[in-house]
């Protein structure tokens, strides 16, 4: 299936990598103010966190909680579409605030088992929901859904409680089941034995993902939707793996 969708994704990943095959500094010969040639930007930065003079400094952090970017190219639309999924912990209350559009997810486990998990969103098969902007020349055929309509959840988390946030990617070629043993293996919420368990996960994601006799979770939903596939499903793979744990500064 060619969802209408994945049309305007391709529309513009193309537009994209058309303008960003386009030097920016380009323009019009000659020095004078009254060229004809294209404008652009010469930009410099500086800043300061507000911690700076008591000299703490977060490790990647720009300027304390305060971020930006400079994008470089010959238009200046905005292009793309994105699902998206965030989790929040309330330290202070024990709370995990949630908000999930689209297909990309996240599960809690408890004792190895799911007490709490997203519903994936799709308009129909292959196609979820997406925070879309479209080129000029595809608005009103690409999908564009409102942050709105995103699934909000808030409940008490436990210490021990682990959450693993992961986009569609993870959970088209890894059921639950595989997800659980392979979290069993976590013993501790010590940083090391966390990521090793993330790029576990993933690794195991990316394999399952090109083995073309195995049925996926999504070659299954597929079968449910009258389509005859086989195999996992090629994808990016994102995992994040978190574990409940008392806070310190």
């Amino acid at each position: 299936m060619f969802s209408v969708l994945s049309y305007g994704r391709l529309v513009a990943r193309a537009v994209l990598g058309g303008l960003s095959q386009t030097d920016p500094r380009a323009g019009g010969g000659g020095g004078g103010g009254g060229g004809g040639g294209d404008y652009g930007l010469v930009t410099a930065g500086c800043g300061f966190g507000k911690d700076f003079r008591k000299g703490l400094l977060k490790k990647g952090a720009c300027y304390g909680d305060d971020a930006c970017f400079v994008a470089r190219h010959r238009s200046a639309d905005v292009l793309g579409s994105s699902t998206a999924c965030i989790v929040v912990l309330d330290r202070t209350s024990h709370r995990l605030h949630t908000a999930n559009l689209g297909d990309s997810g996240f599960l809690v486990v408890r004792g190895g088992e799911v007490v709490h998990r997203s519903d994936e969103q799709q308009h129909y098969f292959n196609t979820p929901f997406q925070l879309s902007i479209a080129p000029p020349e595809a608005e009103g055929v690409v999908l564009s859904d409102s942050p709105d309509a995103a699934d909000s959840t808030s409940f008490d988390v436990q210490l021990g409680d682990i959450i693993l946030t992961a986009t569609d990617g993870l959970f088209d070629n890894m059921p639950d089941y595989m997800i659980l043993q392979e979290l069993k293996k976590l013993k501790n919420s010590n940083y090391e034995s966390i990521q090793q368990t993330a790029r576990s996960i993933a690794e195991q994601a990316h394999e399952l993902a090109y083995d073309p006799n195995y049925m996926s979770p999504f070659a299954q939903f597929a079968c449910d939707n009258g389509l005859n596939v086989r195999g996992g499903k090629p994808d990016d793979i994102t995992v994040l793996l978190s574990i409940v744990a008392e806070y310190t500064d």
